[in-house]
């Protein structure tokens, strides 16, 4: 089955027609067309007689009920298939009712195919972006991260500090002593030591978007084989913490291949499907499922956590997770442009102030926030009323796929109040890994996600190289000073600080709190234990499926 043959069928009828158009409806060369439309007429779908001559148009003639007999093979596909064989074919260009019927069919079926272990299968609807504990910037792929590998300590959201690949610490304002834990192995086999620590920790503070972060720290080494020496001569009150962080996880590379220490082994990573098996040798606990699946769906299909041993009618429940916030971003101090007068970004404040309730209208899960960024902190500004400035050129707006439904919102709330702007388009993966192309705008829409602990991942937002406030902050020199407060202030005192900073940050119209952002994941009534996690996921490896038993 080849999706180009059924999208030459869905938009071109029988008769007249050009290779142009068709070269074009396929996205591909007029060359390619040709041969393509060779190949189907020996197979038998088609005939095809070309135009020879000015003036002379090529004839097509369909011989086949393309769509119908597609349609019965992934039906039959379906039923005899693993689902991530059958799922890529819903991501053809199907017409509305074939398209819900095959959905049906395969929703039907999805979790059900293998009954002999005790599986997780969950739609995804983009594959993973990474599995590399240095480049997971995407809520997604640090969630995997969270599964497949450890972390030296593990910081909980009330801010306590807990053992996890290290067992123990003596930590003084100079220097930290680690001890590892005797016997924790790799999922290659082999045996964590000190010197994979230090390899990891060194990579880590080198790495570009994690420099300002780790800059505390001047030398990492191994003092024996299960002692780990971390040096930071300045002071560095956070060094715990630091080394909670999914960035911070223990790793080895080997001949191309990534393994971690993690509860779940990462077997499978492809487009269409990953697969995370359980780790039995896991130093703390096994998991009490044998796997997690993860199969590539479209976007239209409900996404469910099943396991493999429910029947067809099984029931599900909702959870409640969070999925972060979303905050205007000006930036300030941009050369050149209008954003960087103040009375330019208290005035688009206060449209915000005004037009914030009619987010959910563009995106039905943001909330409305014009409280704080923090939960539980209230952050409201009285201002006082602000005439129009003069706008003596466009703004420049950035709109990324991510962020698109809440950016309608911005470009609708300018519209209205007659405000020039210009429109600059960037995916999802340049906002993240081309920092100075996407600083090149006045104001755009973040979402952001913190991943435990609030004080420690608001500090991260604020210093990390994927985040986008730390190349706005670094340009003026009192909020580099008001960062460099952290290195020394007790971990116990960061709550003021970040409010303290949060504040200022908004009276300074430089970011401001827009919505919070809820969702609700169905689970089949048969998993149990459900805990909601790293970045508002669930925690994979206290996960059980309650058993089927005959009384």
């Amino acid at each position: 089955m080849d999706n180009k043959l059924l999208i030459l069928w869905r938009y071109f009828s029988s008769g007249s027609i050009r290779t142009e158009e068709i070269a074009e409806a396929l996205q591909i060369s007029q060359k390619q067309t040709t041969r393509y439309l060779k190949k189907w007429a020996d197979e038998g779908w088609l005939s095809f007689t070309s135009g020879r001559g000015r003036g002379n148009v090529s004839k097509l003639k369909w011989l086949k009920d393309v769509e119908d007999i597609f349609e019965e093979n992934v039906l039959r596909l379906i039923d005899s298939e693993p689902v991530e064989k059958s799922s890529k074919y819903l991501m053809f260009d199907w017409s509305t009712d074939t398209k819900m019927r095959l959905m049906n069919k395969f929703h039907a079926h999805f979790g059900f195919v293998q009954k002999t272990q005790d599986k997780l299968v969950v739609p995804k609807r983009f594959p993973f972006r990474t599995i590399h504990p240095l480049e997971a910037a995407d809520a997604h792929s640090a969630h995997m991260v969270a599964n497949v590998f450890n972390r030296l300590v593990f910081l909980t959201d009330q801010g306590e500090i807990l053992p996890e690949l290290a067992h123990s610490w003596d930590v003084s304002s100079t220097k930290l002593r680690l001890y590892l834990r005797k016997d924790v192995h790799f999922h290659d086999g082999s045996v964590l030591t000190a010197d994979d620590v230090v390899n990891c920790l060194e990579k880590l503070r080198m790495h570009e978007e994690n420099k300002e972060l780790w800059s505390p720290v001047e030398k990492v080494f191994a003092k024996s084989s299960l002692v780990v020496d971390i040096l930071y001569p300045g002071g560095c009150s956070y060094i715990l913490q630091l080394l909670s962080t999914m960035t911070a996880s223990i790793y080895k590379e080997n001949k191309g291949r990534i393994y971690g220490t993690g509860s779940f082994i990462l077997e499978e990573n492809t487009d269409q499907k990953t697969t995370l098996t359980a780790f039995t040798e896991h130093f703390q606990e096994r998991p009490l499922l044998d796997a997690v699946e993860f199969v590539l769906v479209p976007r239209e299909f409900p996404i469910v956590y099943h396991s493999t041993l429910e029947t067809e009618n099984s029931d599900t429940f909702q959870v409640e997770s969070d999925s972060g916030f979303g905050v205007l971003i000006m930036n300030a101090y941009r050369e050149g442009s209008q954003i960087a007068r103040k009375e330019i970004r208290q005035y688009i404040h206060q449209l915000v102030n005004l037009n914030r309730h009619k987010i959910q209208v563009y995106d039905p899960r943001a909330t409305p926030n014009d409280n704080s960024c923090l939960i539980g902190q209230n952050q409201r500004i009285t201002m006082t009323e602000i005439e129009r400035p003069v706008f003596t050129e466009p703004l420049i707006v950035r709109v990324a796929d991510h962020t698109e439904k809440t950016t309608r919102w911005l470009i609708n709330m300018l519209e209205q109040d007659n405000i020039p702007f210009e429109i600059k388009r960037m995916s999802f993966e340049e906002t993240i890994f081309n920092r100075e192309q996407s600083q090149d705008v006045d104001l755009f829409i973040h979402g952001e996600i913190f991943e435990l602990n609030q004080d420690l991942s608001f500090y991260f937002f604020l210093t990390n190289g994927f985040a986008p406030l730390p190349i706005i902050l670094d340009k003026n020199q009192k909020w580099r000073e008001r960062i460099s407060q952290y290195i020394h202030t007790p971990f116990e005192e960061w709550t003021v600080l970040n409010v303290a900073f949060e504040k200022e940050l908004i009276q300074e119209a430089i970011m401001i709190p827009l919505y919070y952002e809820k969702r609700y994941i169905p689970f089949s009534t048969e998993l149990m234990n459900v805990n909601i996690k790293h970045f508002g996921y669930v925690d994979f490896s206290k996960l059980w499926v309650r058993p089927v038993i005959e009384e």
